[in-house]
């Protein structure tokens, strides 16, 4: 019994330094750390993702994006949080993410979410002292915790 005590409190204890070195990781923008998670969101996560993201009740809506040199169409699951007149992205990566420089250089996109295609325009790119005002407390908190600066907006347009 004290054995196996041992092990599951070894593993809580790692668990806990994993979680604090990720969340250091996330508020000093330590790139080796962002490009890590980025690379195993897209080859592990994102696909799984992509399965349910965009329909109804789904926690994550999908971005349709062309690559700015390629050409190339591409999907990405995002958090996508309705306001009244379209929706705002937190940027955990920041503005550099080629999903964001994508939707910002064709100036207009197609968003899969909650099960309806819409087009969306106009993106903007906002600090958090600008949409702080459409987000709860907690996802407010959230930020904070894991330095997201950055955040999207687009604009309706109407729907596909």
């Amino acid at each position: 019994m004290t054995a196996a005590a041992g092990i599951v409190g070894g593993l809580l204890a790692a668990t806990g330094v994993l979680l604090a070195a990720v969340t250091v990781g996330f508020r000093t923008k330590f790139a080796p750390l962002h490009a890590a998670i980025r690379r195993f969101n897209r080859d592990v996560t994102n696909p799984r993702q992509l399965q349910r993201a965009g329909q109804p009740g789904a926690w994550a809506s999908v971005v349709h994006h062309m690559g700015r040199t390629t050409g190339r169409p591409y999907r990405t699951p995002v958090v996508a949080l309705p306001t009244d007149d379209g929706f705002l992205f937190a940027l955990p990566y920041g503005p550099r993410a080629d999903w964001v420089r994508n939707v910002l250089a064709a100036g207009s996109t197609t968003l899969d979410h909650d099960g309806q295609t819409t087009q969306v325009a106009h993106p903007t790119l906002v600090p958090t002292d600008e949409a702080n005002h459409l987000l709860q407390r907690k996802q407010q908190r959230m930020h904070r915790i894991y330095g997201v600066e950055d955040f999207l907006t687009v604009d309706r347009t109407d729907s596909a």
